[in-house]
Order: C-alpha cells, then sequence, then structure tokens
C-alpha cells in the first residue's frame, strides 16, 4: 500500500511540474513580441492550447493529401498518349507511330507509370499548397483556420472539365489556367470588398442545395471503382447498377461477373464502418482512421486487397514505398499552366462554377467558424475578415501554380476551435505538420481508392445536413433546391445543377413577376373605366340640369 501511495504521489507531483513548466511556458510566450502580434491574451488562449488545438486539426483533415491526389490523378494530369507504351510487335510501332487513345483507359503499362509519378506530385503538391495556405491565415489574418484544397471543387475540375484519363473538353493546362484566373477574380472581389454583395446574390436556397448536391457528387463518385469503393458501376440497360465485381471491364468499368464479390470492395466497407463508428463517437480525427486501417492492409503484398500487385507497375510502386521517408521534387504539374484553350465557352462556365463555389464555399464556411470560435460582432463581421479573404484567394493562385485545385478554409478548423485555438499560432502548427508530412510522401503516395472511397461518402453525408434548412413548403424555394441538388450526381456535373437551380429560380420569379404586372395592369384599367364613367354620368347630370 505504501508503495502505490509512493507511485501515486510520485505521478501527482510530476503532473504539477509538468502544469507548472507548462504555465511558465505559457506566459513567456504571452508577454514576448510573439504573444503580443498573435494576442493570445486578449483572446484568451495559451501557446500550448494553440499547439494541441493545431494538432486536433491537423489530424481531421490530413487525409486531404491522399484524397485530392487520387481525384486529381484520375484526371490524367499531364500524361498523354504520348506517355503509352507500344508492344515491339505491333503495327503502329514497327511504323514508329503513336497508340490510340484508348491506351490510357486499358491499363497501359507506360501510361500507368505516368501516373504513378502524377500522383507523386500531387502528393507533394496539395500538401505544400495547405502549408503555404494556412502558414498565411495565422501569420497575416490572425485565425485559427486551416486552408487545403477544397472537396468538390477537385471533383468538378477532374470529372467535368478535364474529364477521367484527360477525356474531358478541357486540357489539364488549361483546366489549372482557369482555376489560376479565379482565384484571380476572387482576390479582386475579396480587394474591393464585393465578396459578400455576391454571395448575398444567391438565392438561399440555392446556395444550401449546392452544398448538399455536391455532397451527393462526392458520394456518388466514392462509390465508384475508379474512384472510391466500387459498389456501383455502368450498365447497358439501367446506366447504373450494384457491381462490386470480381472481374470488371477496365475500360467501361462494366462488370464481367462476380457481382458483390470484390475483395477490395470489402475491405473498404470495413473502413467505412470505422470511420462511421468514429464519427458516431465523436473520436478526433474520425476520417484518418477508416483511411489508414484500410491502407496499412492494403499494404500487404501477396493478398488479394494489396495496393502493390506482381507486375511492373506494383513492383516499382512498392520500391517507392519502401523508402518511406524521401522528399519528393514536383517535375510533372507545376507550372503546367495554358491560357491557350481559353476561346471556348466551356472554360468560361467552368471559371464562373469554380468562382460560384468558392465564393459560397469559403463565405459558409468563415462565417459559420468564426461564429462558432466567437469572434463575430453584433454586425456578423469578425477580426481579419478582410485579410482572410485575401488570403484564401491568394492560395488558390499558388495551388494552381503547383498543379493543385482552388485552396479553401477548411470546415474541419471547428476541431481546432473546440480545443480552445483562437489565434493564428494554430493555422500555422496545421502548416508546419503539413511541412512534416512532406518527407512522407512514399507512404501518402500508395493510398489506394478502395481507403478514399469511404471517406467521400462520409463528407458527403455530412453535407446532406444544409436540405434541412430549406423551405420545402414553399414551392418557388424548393423546386429551384431540388433541381440543384439532384441533377449535381445525375448529370455528373455540379455546374449543370447550380445552372438549373438559378435558372428555375429566375424563370418561376419572372412568371410571379409578369402576373403581377398584368394584374396590377388589369385593375389599373379596371380604375380608369370606372373613373371616366364616373366622370361621364357627371357630365350628362351636368347638362340635364341646364
Amino acid at each position: 500500500m505504501g508503495g502505490g501511495t509512493g507511485t501515486g504521489q510520485g505521478e501527482t507531483g510530476g503532473g504539477r511540474s509538468w502544469r507548472r513548466a507548462e504555465a511558465v511556458l505559457n506566459r513567456a510566450v504571452a508577454t514576448s513580441p510573439v504573444g503580443r502580434y498573435f494576442d493570445i491574451e486578449h483572446r484568451k488562449s495559451s501557446f500550448t492550447k494553440e499547439l494541441r488545438a493545431g494538432a486536433a486539426t491537423f489530424l481531421t483533415m490530413v487525409y486531404i493529401i491522399s484524397v485530392n491526389a487520387t481525384i486529381l490523378t484520375n484526371s490524367g494530369g499531364p500524361c498523354s498518349v504520348h506517355d503509352c507504351t507500344l508492344p515491339s510487335n505491333s503495327s503502329a510501332s514497327a511504323a514508329g507511330g503513336l497508340p490510340g487513345p484508348e491506351c490510357k483507359f486499358d491499363g497501359n503499362p507506360g501510361y500507368q507509370r505516368c501516373l504513378s509519378r502524377t500522383k507523386n506530385d500531387l502528393v507533394v503538391a496539395t500538401a505544400v499548397a495547405a502549408m503555404v495556405g494556412s502558414f498565411a491565415m495565422g501569420s497575416f489574418a490572425n485565425l485559427p483556420l486551416a486552408l487545403a484544397p477544397g472537396m468538390g471543387t477537385n471533383a468538378y475540375f477532374t470529372y467535368n472539365m478535364v474529364g477521367f484519363h484527360g477525356s474531358g473538353h478541357v486540357p489539364y493546362g488549361t483546366a489549372l489556367a482557369a482555376v489560376m484566373l479565379e482565384g484571380c477574380l476572387f482576390l479582386a472581389l475579396s480587394v474591393l470588398g464585393l465578396r459578400a454583395k455576391l454571395a448575398r446574390l444567391i438565392p438561399r436556397s440555392i446556395r444550401l442545395a449546392s452544398a448538399a448536391g455536391i455532397g451527393l457528387f462526392l458520394a456518388f463518385t466514392g462509390l465508384q471503382a475508379n474512384q472510391g469503393v466500387g459498389l456501383v458501376g455502368p450498365s447497358s440497360s439501367t446506366l447504373v447498377t450494384l457491381t462490386a465485381c470480381a472481374k470488371i471491364d477496365a475500360a467501361t468499368g462494366e462488370c464481367h461477373g462476380g457481382t458483390m464479390e470484390s475483395p477490395t470492395f470489402w475491405l473498404g466497407a470495413a473502413g467505412f464502418l470505422v470511420t462511421a463508428a468514429c464519427l458516431s463517437w465523436e473520436v478526433k480525427g474520425s476520417m484518418i482512421y477508416g483511411i489508414v486501417f484500410v491502407t496499412l492492409i492494403s499494404w500487404i503484398r501477396g493478398t488479394s486487397v494489396t495496393v502493390f500487385p506482381n507486375t511492373p507497375l506494383g513492383n516499382s510502386s512498392y520500391a517507392y514505398f519502401k523508402k518511406v521517408v524521401d522528399l519528393h521534387i514536383i517535375r510533372s504539374t507545376a507550372g503546367k499552366i495554358s491560357f491557350s484553350g481559353f476561346n471556348r465557352s466551356e472554360v468560361w462556365m467552368a471559371v464562373v462554377t469554380l468562382l460560384y463555389v468558392d465564393i459560397l464555399d469559403t463565405t459558409g464556411s468563415m462565417y459559420s467558424m468564426a461564429e462558432y470560435g466567437g469572434f463575430t460582432d453584433e454586425n456578423g463581421s469578425f477580426e481579419g475578415e478582410y485579410r482572410a479573404f485575401i488570403v484564401d484567394a491568394s492560395s488558390t493562385i499558388v495551388g494552381s501554380a503547383l498543379g493543385t485545385t482552388t485552396v479553401t478554409t477548411y470546415i474541419e478548423s471547428t476541431a481546432g476551435l473546440r480545443e480552445g485555438g483562437r489565434t493564428g499560432l494554430t493555422a500555422i502548427t496545421v502548416a508546419l505538420l503539413f511541412l512534416v508530412s512532406l518527407f512522407f510522401a512514399p507512404l501518402f503516395t500508395n493510398v489506394p481508392p478502395w481507403a478514399i472511397g469511404p471517406s467521400l461518402v462520409l463528407v458527403g453525408m455530412m453535407m446532406m445536413k444544409m436540405v434541412k434548412e430549406i423551405e420545402w413548403s414553399d414551392a418557388k424555394t424548393a423546386v429551384p433546391a431540388f433541381l440543384t441538388l439532384i441533377l449535381m450526381p445525375l448529370t455528373y456535373s455540379i455546374a449543370y445543377g447550380i445552372i438549373a437551380g438559378i435558372g428555375t429560380h429566375i424563370a418561376l420569379h419572372l412568371l410571379e413577376y409578369a402576373m403581377a404586372v398584368y394584374r396590377w395592369a388589369l385593375k389599373t384599367s379596371h380604375n380608369t373605366r370606372n373613373q371616366l364613367g364616373s366622370e361621364t354620368s357627371q357630365a350628362e347630370a351636368a347638362a340635364a340640369a341646364v
């Protein structure tokens, strides 16, 4: 008993010593030039609390490194038919020609190697963009908000602009130029103070439905084979059907047998349950646990779910993976911006769509987190607001130069706010952790799609909460909102959903205005006739009296 008591006292004494040392450190930082710059005491925070808050935020959003790189790699990046290899006995090889565009979809070894290099670059580009954006937000705006390439716009970039493996209407370099132009426009709107006014022009129901529709779009993406767990796939009779097949067509994705027998699907489903359970128990960094669980199993060679099959590409990926620590230098995605395709309407529609989504996403995220953190005043504004929007827009320009998509403020920053983060030191801590992650590129580049898919589905689930705020009882509000919501996944286009919603809203209200004008004209005409009739009667009465 005596020994137990002594241990307890020793632990208590050690705890007190740690708390005293922590208090001394916090006081020293708070009274230093650094503490005064970040206004630590006035915001009722401390240095160690800011570090814990930054770590919590990082853990909840570190999944974006692998998720964003995987989604953007599906665009093909700078890879083209020139990267495809030809069998030495083929007629095209003998003639010195190039393979056809089908080589990008049939698992061509040369094209797959190019995709592997592109993913390595995009892992680094994602981490650097998040690092730069978060550091700028912390040091320039002094806000505990972290930034990274946004979900939704990366899917729009890949599947609507560039297309799967470059099958869309906009080349990769031109698409990056569109992202850069959008960032410049957003920066100009922020500097001029027009951003909030533009956001208010969009009907609230369309704004809410856009967020939920993007969530459905992401969930649908996460359920497909090349981008996620492979639960759904194409069908020649019903367009979409249940798959999770053991054998699929590499080019079309159609099932060739063994429905619901895919080993990787069942592993992904297990990861989904792990993440969903963590979310329901409100575990910090819930998203990362399911991804880590599935990825660790997928790294085991010689299994039916391995991400390192016994192929030349699998062997090459495994050799890079075994390095564990490696500072990869971006070689193929940085500086690929090209303005040569801006004479096409698809590019300008993409710029407008990206700007629209960025304005809504950034405005909604920042104001909701400022409200949550207690930064807002009686007018709804918050300290550092002007600088925060400038940082957000500038980060997008940096991201596009690296090869990634729109950089935005992450709602996962609320994890840090819950831990007490109230100053820019939280965001700077996040930036430093993203810097550390750069040295582990071999690990992040080998996260399989079936580990990423569940997180996309669950992000979609969380975005669906917006629909409860739509006034479904009012048809003028509900119809445009529903079209926005449903057409995004069904047309596989965020832009088409937005256009349908805004167009329907305008049409319904124009009809209402036209009816109002018609009723006013009818009433005016009726009053005029009554007045003329009354004047005529008075004139006749006067004439009769005379």
